[in-house]
């Protein structure tokens, strides 16, 4: 189902790698992912999430922290039961793993812009066929997949579409105006507020809102390595001041904070 980059036509195994009729060949890497970003696609030298924001988005996920969004996830997946499914954007690949364990029969493909996430998220799960690549030029072919994720992604919506099968539909995960409140309140002295739900006005034509809802809960962060992965993996981490993110982490106190994630679903009518 993989095509190449370059000229869009079907890849078959080749060796240790994939190849395209006209002779693009993809290497597979030792970590076990493949590069189907080719250097014409790159905005600049290595794109994405940097080594730092990577693992420091790891070590938070593995703590646990937002078990609850992964789990509801995994439990939205398991109702779709498609045949093949792609995570789109799926950073160090904490939310692809709760899915390939919910579509266990299912073929499960995951992609990233940064190579750095896509190196620690084989660890996750072999079963899973990782990608670099780029969201705006998925490698795949067109109506192969039945089940999309985008989590706290960017989405290219006709893109989207275009992978989809007839039927098939799209989960996009995102945080609602509330998400993080009391954290943004601690980093700035006026909060600004976002339409949580602008993503809306950009569905293509053919594809149907058919789900929605919102998952919120509490979260404590005792320990100031937490508060720190937390500000690292989000914008905050360079928006706001050193100082107010210093007085975040160093706070002797626990930073309690609203979690709250929205869960949307769009399924393709033509």
């Amino acid at each position: 189902m993989l095509t190449c980059p370059l000229c869009t036509a079907m890849l078959a195994n080749a060796d240790n790698g994939m190849v395209c009729p006209s002779g693009h060949r993809f290497d597979r890497a030792r970590q076990g992912y493949l590069n189907l970003l080719p250097v014409q696609h790159k905005n600049s030298r290595e794109p994405g999430d940097n080594q730092a924001m990577v693992e420091a988005r790891r070590d938070f996920l593995n703590e646990g922290h937002y078990a609850p969004v992964a789990q509801r996830l995994a439990e939205l997946a398991a109702e779709r039961w498609p045949r093949r499914w792609l995570d789109i954007g799926c950073g160090e690949g904490y939310y692809t793993e709760q899915i390939a364990q919910a579509l266990p029969r299912a073929d499960g493909y995951a992609l990233d812009i940064s190579r750095e996430a896509v190196k620690r998220a084989c660890k996750r799960a072999p079963s899973v066929h990782w990608l670099v690549a780029s969201m705006a030029r998925v490698p795949l072919a067109d109506a192969s997949c039945q089940f999309l994720t985008s989590v706290f992604s960017p989405l290219d919506w006709a893109e989207a579409k275009r992978l989809l099968a007839p039927g098939g539909g799209l989960m996009r995960v995102g945080p609602t105006r509330g998400h993080l409140m009391e954290l943004r309140e601690r980093l700035y002295d006026e909060v600004r507020d976002y339409v949580d739900d602008k993503h809306l006005l950009q569905v293509p034509e053919g594809m149907q809102h058919a789900h929605h809802e919102t998952l919120t809960f509490k979260l404590k962060l005792i320990d100031a390595q937490s508060r720190a992965n937390l500000l690292a993996m989000t914008p905050h981490g360079w928006r706001a001041s050193a100082e107010r993110r210093a007085a975040v982490i160093e706070q002797p106190q626990p930073l309690v904070v609203t979690v709250s994630m929205r869960y949307d679903y769009f399924v393709r009518q033509d």
